[in-house]
Parts: structure tokens; C-alpha cells; sequence
């Protein structure tokens, strides 16, 4: 069986490495041999194995019949929507690692794929190397979703690891991420949220049968947090962590990516540097939690190839995945109930005490500071005794037991 590969970046290339190593391993799996006969980039690279299969133009992949199945790692929407979509169509199945691809056109490529009677899988989209897409789909279809929460960047778990360890600061953490490959030169999409936030819209949607748009989600960074703020965290015997999260309840979904203070009793307490993890809770077989490398070469590359050994066994039947065209909406987060702590000048002490009632408070040793942790409350309560507080020197979500 012929694949093409459109990308030879970090991912492309050990999806590329990976097919042609363990060739006589996957061929046992997948039931006959996979050989890669195109890899599409813009880029030449001389004296690299890759040259033989080199091609420049996409038109040579479109083209060739013998192609059954693409493989899609070039990131971004644009051309890579365009690119794909015109393999499903013409019958030809696709792998990706672009959740950005996912999130905004999944729906669309799925219906095509179904179609067509081929595939559009997309493993690697969530979770680099973690099997959290396929388990969904096919181990855990007896259960009604309650929720599905994680830590979904490496990027950002790589930060918060070391300023908790290391008590270092954001801004010189992020450029030693940048350094050693975990952050790209502009950090915006992992460090403000987005990323988080459009892996979390796929893992919704997967569970809803119906799209939930990345925009629809209440997304918030990590950008604010402090060495301060991680101070206070081990005062609560608590990490902060970057929580994407998915609830349903009463028929409701609530959708949040934030920035939240939590304690042993989390799972996801113990997830640290780059390894990412999702906690899945079904109403029949409760918890369970998928973790391992979010993030790398290898390791995304690896979820991809199985993606690829799905393709070639099912590659002239559609196995099902699926979400619809109907746009579910996450309710607003106004209702969400939450713990927060809170930080502000020493001298509103009294004034924070009488604007939030009994709350438990929480010293480091700052005497020009006053912090504590509120009792529960809904999203919007907050935010009205916190504009009626005047202005805050930080507030965190909390999660503490």
C-alpha cells in the first residue's frame, strides 16, 4: 500500500523514520506493506534518505492513483485543509496530527471520509503519543460522559513543572522551553490556552456526536502566573496546572481551559514536565486516566503511524468516527462554581473580609499582602465582589480538598 506524507518537519520526519524502520512490523500489523512513495515539502534536504521521495508540488500526490492513504503533518489550516479535503474526495485516506485542522473542520472531513467509505483519523491530534481518540470512540461507548478533564500542553506543564520545582519566573522558564524545542518561537497558542482549548473542543465533540466549536470554549493562559502565585500553591500542598475540562450536567456542558490550583487527591496532580494526561469519567466505570508524552517527535510521530495501520486495514470501509455538523454550545461558564484564591494589597484585608465572608486565609510571609481562598461560588457571583473588591493582585482558580 502507497501513503504520501505532506510535511517533513519534527513530525513528518519521524513519521517518515518510523514506516521505514519498522516496516516489517508494521506490514505484520497492518497486513501487507506500507511504503511511503511521496513526502511533500517546500524545502529540499540534501543528503537526507528523504531526497528519493522527495516532491515539491501537491498535484503529483492528487494525481496518483496508487496513493490510498495521506498523511497529513504540515500543520496550520491553510493548505492543509484544501489538501486534505481533496484526498478524501478522492477516495483516498487521510491521518493527521493537526488539531487546529480538527477542531475547525473535523466535522466537515468526517462526513466526507464517511462518504467515500474511507477514513480520516486524527490520534495524534490529542495528546501527541497518548491513545485517548480511539478509546473514545470504540472502548468506552456503553458509558454516558460525565467529564473529560487533562492536562493537554506539554508546553505549559513543562513551565508550571519547573517554576514549582525551581521556583524560577515565567518569562526566563519560557525561553529555556523555546531552547530546548517545547515552546516555538511564538508561544501564543500554547502558553495563552488556544491549543489546550482546541483539544478539549475534539474531545467533546467526539463524546457529543456533535460539533462543539473551539470558539465556544472559555479559555484563559497561564501567562499571569507568577513565582509568587506558585508559593502559595505549596503553602496549599497544592501544583498549579493548565485544566482543560469538559462537564456535563443535568444535560448541560460546561467548558473551561484555566489555570487551577490542585491537590494530591487529583490524579493530575502527579503529571509534571511534558507528559500530558486525560481523566475520563463515564457514569458506569467512573475514572479512568490516559497519560504519556503530550508532546516530541517520536511519540506524536508514533500515534500517527497507528492511525496508519488502522488506515490500511480498514482501507476501503469507514470505521466510524464521527461527529455531526449541529453545533453544540457549551453553557456559560457564569454558573460554574469555583474556589478561587485570591491575592490583594494588605490594607483591603478588612474590606476583602467583608465583601467575601468567611474564607480561609493563606500567608507566605508577604506583610504587604493578603490572600485567601473563597468558599464556593458561581463564576459571575464572583466576579461581582471582585469589581466591587477594586483590583486584585491575582486570582486562581482552586481545587482543593
Amino acid at each position: 500500500m502507497k501513503a504520501a506524507i505532506l510535511g517533513y518537519g519534527t513530525v513528518g520526519s519521524g513519521v517518515y523514520e518510523i514506516l521505514t524502520k519498522n516496516e516489517a512490523v508494521i506490514a505484520a500489523k497492518a497486513g501487507e506493506a506500507v511504503e511511503v512513495k511521496y513526502v511533500l515539502d517546500l524545502r529540499d534536504f540534501p543528503g537526507d534518505p528523504v531526497e528519493k521521495v522527495l516532491v515539491h508540488d501537491y498535484e503529483i500526490i492528487a494525481a496518483d492513483p496508487e496513493i490510498a492513504i495521506v498523511i497529513e503533518v504540515m500543520g496550520g489550516v491553510k493548505p492543509a485543509y484544501e489538501f486534505v479535503k481533496r484526498a478524501l474526495l478522492a477516495g483516498k485516506n487521510v491521518c493527521t496530527s493537526n488539531k487546529e485542522l480538527v477542531a475547525k473542520h473535523g466535522a466537515e472531513l468526517l462526513a466526507i471520509a464517511k462518504e467515500q467509505k474511507v477514513n480520516f483519523y486524527f490520534e495524534a491530534s490529542v495528546g501527541g503519543g497518548i491513545p485517548i481518540i480511539r478509546p473514545l470512540q470504540e472502548c468506552l461507548t456503553a458509558d454516558v460522559y460525565e467529564e473529560i478533564s487533562g492536562i493537554l500542553n506539554g508546553t505549559t506543564n513543562y513551565i508550571l513543572t519547573r517554576m514549582y520545582n525551581e521556583g524560577a519566573d515565567f518569562d526566563g522558564v519560557l525561553k529555556e522551553a523555546q531552547a530546548c524545542g517545547y515552546a516555538e518561537r511564538n508561544p501564543a497558542a500554547d502558553i495563552e490556552g488556544h491549543d489546550a482549548g482546541r483539544k478539549i473542543a475534539i474531545l467533546a465533540s467526539l463524546a457529543e456526536g456533535k460539533k462543539v466549536a473551539f470558539e465556544d470554549v472559555t479559555v484563559e493562559g497561564i501567562t499571569a502566573i507568577s513565582s509568587t502565585d506558585i508559593q502559595y500553591a505549596k503553602a496549599l500542598g497544592a501544583k498549579i496546572k493548565l485544566i482543560a475540562s469538559a462537564k456535563w450536567e443535568n444535560g448541560s456542558l460546561f467548558m473551561m481551559v484555566a489555570p487551577k490550583l490542585i491537590t494530591a487527591a487529583n490524579p493530575l496532580y502527579s503529571i509534571d514536565d511534558v507528559v500530558n494526561a486525560v481523566k475520563v469519567r463515564g457514569n458506569m466505570l467512573g475514572d479512568v486516566m490516559f497519560s504519556g508524552r503530550g508532546a516530541g517527535k517520536l511519540p506524536t510521530a508514533s500515534a500517527v503511524v497507528s492511525d496508519v495501520v488502522a488506515a490500511a486495514k480498514h482501507a476501503k470501509e469507514n470505521t466510524g468516527f464521527f461527529w455531526s455538523e449541529e453545533v453544540r454550545r457549551p453553557e456559560s461558564t457564569d454558573t460554574m462554581v469555583n474556589r478561587f484564591l485570591v491575592r490583594v494589597d494588605a490594607d483591603k484585608k478588612a474590606k476583602a473580609e467583608a465583601v467575601f465572608g468567611a474564607g480561609k486565609e493563606v500567608s507566605i510571609g508577604l506583610a504587604d499582602e493578603f490572600a485567601f481562598v473563597t468558599e464556593p461560588m458561581q463564576e459571575s457571583v464572583f466576579a461581582a465582589k471582585a469589581a466591587e473588591l477594586g483590583e486584585l493582585r491575582g486570582r486562581i482558580r482552586a481545587e482543593l480538598v
